[in-house]
């Protein structure tokens, strides 16, 4: 018996049922020795249990379950039952236990209510309670622990200006500094100028391939925002964010930075551009659990996919989006009127007009479709040119629209992108992939200069398996070629503006430098920098998609290893091939191209020395080894058919 129930039965045989509260989980029925014969009422929610701890037992007489009684009792059942320690279920018990008491001796008694003020007592809100009571001391250079800078606790409107657009309570302030450095040496097949050349030495197609890229930026960002965004989204968010880059290049020959042989072979520019400028406002919410409607206007991040293969950028445009069931729908409906680049950063310069490129995009997000854990996305994208009547020229001169390829004809087009992307998990198996179709035309083929449709396609996945804290990766991408440049159909696919998360990412030589498409069309690269597909375009920032291009080919194996909280080491080899050469043939003018391009292998390890994101290094270096498709294209190349590309970066976050 608990010391509870004891206390229970020493009430009920003191006072009888009628002055037991309800609410406890048994009632305690008094014997009829006690309260001669009178059956016990039931308290509601209670277990009936006799005087003696026993359970009532059935009358066959009176149908009845009756506590037993005296005479119920055989001779030594009483003796049997009281032998220390243990007692036989159902056998009443002779003597009840001394009830327990308890005693608080030197216990204070709690005030009275007339020992507490009446009126109000100020205190401090509840987001600064802590500090008040010195739990937490404020730092503003701490950029981790609570600060009001970072959004941790609202801001005292009383000290605001009242021309700013705010008004009501719950405003948070965070301000976001990033210093992002790049030291990047590298190779690569160089050309050497047409006019004239930096060593007297040089009379091939290709000099010397080494360069150096020195850079840093500065990322400085503001946002205003209404509402405790730990659990639902905010009621309204202004935000603002400027990127200023200082770089420095140097390589061994002229009319690779500026199209002037005149101009030197190295070149130190700055830019300030706006990354950020949007107003989000929040419509309403929709469930109990914060499921909302959203619009979003201005500068502001996008990307159609998980690893960013169609279209990751900060442009221009309007967009609407939201969530449904807890979180496991969200949609978005997105515009976009991309804004002009600056040539050498690639930051977004708005004093230059908006280009008449435009981009529509809706898409919509299922988690646990097809299977638990596997969220899935269903995308319609529409990509609609109208550049033909345009002639750019970037900042050291170069021309990038139209592409310095073919019959140098502005183009129009209109590409439809029909997309689904994956991205989770299927039991221990870890996935990614994408899958797009575009259709579309093209208003000008610069290798026709008729009308031709677009029919091009693209395909990549990853799997990786964790063990323990090893990550095993296993890549491949397809992005179809175009087998007949002079018919009225184009069938390499190309993005709009890609930036993959894929195979490596930037630490891969073939994603991280642009390849000169040298003898077959001025100022255009094989590939893009930060990108991973052969496009043959003039610029990944200022030209124009092409889908006039060999297409492109990956295999890939990596693995990751977080040897502590702090430092993981990563590694990677990715083959590559041209899925088709016809195009290279013709610009080339050659008879045959072989398809594989080379191998790529590369190597990075990350170290943040706080376990946070606020202090990150990374070295990394990769080695390009060529085939015979890229050996085709770049045989003058005598030096040697071995680049690298080594890259020592640092961000340091506020």
């Amino acid at each position: 018996m608990t010391l509870g129930a004891v206390s229970f039965m020493a009430l009920a045989t003191a006072n009888g049922p009628a002055d037991i509260p309800y609410g406890p989980s048994f009632y305690v029925a008094p014997t009829p020795s006690a309260v001669q014969s009178q059956m016990p009422r039931r308290v509601p929610g209670a277990s009936v249990i006799c005087a003696d701890g026993s359970s009532p037992l059935p009358n066959p007489a009176t149908g009845l379950n009756e506590c037993p009684t005296e005479d119920d009792m055989e001779p030594g059942d009483a003796d049997e039952t009281l032998i220390e320690g243990r007692r036989r279920p159902g056998v009443p018990q002779g003597d009840l236990p001394d009830p327990v008491t308890q005693e608080n001796i030197g216990a204070v008694r709690a005030p009275p209510p007339q020992a507490f003020p009446g009126d109000q007592v100020p205190v401090p809100d509840r987001w600064r309670i802590v500090e008040t009571l010195g739990v937490v001391t404020e730092n503003l250079l701490d950029p981790y622990n609570q600060n009001t800078l970072k959004g941790d606790r609202p801001i005292p409107l009383g000290d605001l200006p009242d021309w700013l657009p705010i008004n009501g309570d719950d405003w948070f302030l965070v301000v976001n500094a990033i210093s992002d450095t790049v030291v990047e040496p590298r190779s690569f097949p160089t050309p050497v100028g047409v006019q004239t050349t930096t060593e007297p030495d040089s009379l091939d197609v290709f000099g010397q391939p080494d360069s150096l890229v020195l850079a840093q930026t500065f990322i400085t960002g503001f946002a205003l925002i209404k509402g405790s965004t730990a659990y639902r989204p905010p009621d309204v968010e202004y935000r603002f964010t400027l990127g200023t880059q200082f770089n420095y290049v140097d390589v061994n020959e002229r009319r690779i930075l500026f199209v002037e042989p005149s101009r030197p072979s190295h070149r130190f520019d700055w830019f300030t551009g706006v990354q950020e400028l949007f107003i989000d406002y929040h419509f309403r919410n929709t469930s109990r659990r914060y499921d909302f409607d959203s619009i979003r206007v201005g500068i502001q991040p996008f990307n159609a996919d998980f690893r960013g293969f169609l279209f990751q950028d900060n442009q221009l445009g309007v967009r609407l989006f939201g969530t449904r069931d807890n979180n496991r729908f969200q949609y978005n409906l997105a515009a976009f009127m991309r804004v002009e680049k600056d040539t050498n950063s690639g930051l977004n310069d708005i004093f230059q007009t908006p280009r008449s490129d435009y981009v529509f995009h809706a898409n919509a997000f299922r988690q646990d479709l097809p299977f638990p854990g596997l969220t899935s996305e269903f995308s319609i994208t529409y990509n609609m040119n109208r550049e033909a009547g345009d002639v750019e020229i970037d900042d050291n001169g170069f021309p990038v629209r139209p592409a310095l390829l073919g019959t140098l004809r502005g183009r129009n087009y209109d590409v439809v992108y029909l997309g689904y992307n994956a991205d989770g998990r299927i039991g221990r198996l870890n996935l990614s992939a994408s899958a797009y179709l575009a259709l579309g035309e093209d208003r000008n083929s610069f290798f026709t200069d008729e009308p031709a449709d677009i029919f091009a396609y693209f395909g990549a996945a990853e799997l990786s398996y964790d063990v323990d804290w090893m990550r095993f990766r296993l890549s491949g991408l397809y992005a179809s070629g175009d087998g007949d440049p002079y018919d009225n159909t184009e069938r390499g696919f190309d993005a709009i503006f890609e930036n993959p998360i894929f195979a490596g990412a930037d630490t891969s030589y073939w994603i991280r430098q642009v390849i000169p498409f040298a003898g077959g069309g001025r100022a255009i690269g094989v590939n893009g920098r930060n990108g991973i597909l052969n496009s043959l375009r003039s610029s990944k920032e200022q030209g124009q998609s092409n889908f006039n291009n060999p297409g492109t080919i990956l295999l890939g194996v990596g693995a990751d290893f977080d040897i502590t909280p702090g430092v993981r080491l990563s590694l990677n080899a990715n083959h590559l091939w041209f899925e088709d050469t016809d195009t290279l043939q013709a610009l080339r003018n050659e008879g045959s191209i072989p398809t594989s391009i080379g191998y790529d292998l590369s190597a990075a390890a990350i170290w943040r020395p706080f376990a946070t994101q606020n202090i990150v290094f990374r070295l990394s270096g990769a080695v390009f080894e060529a085939s015979d498709g890229f050996a085709d294209l770049f045989a003058n190349d005598r030096r040697s058919s071995t680049y690298y590309s080594v890259l020592l970066n640092a961000i340091l976050t506020y």
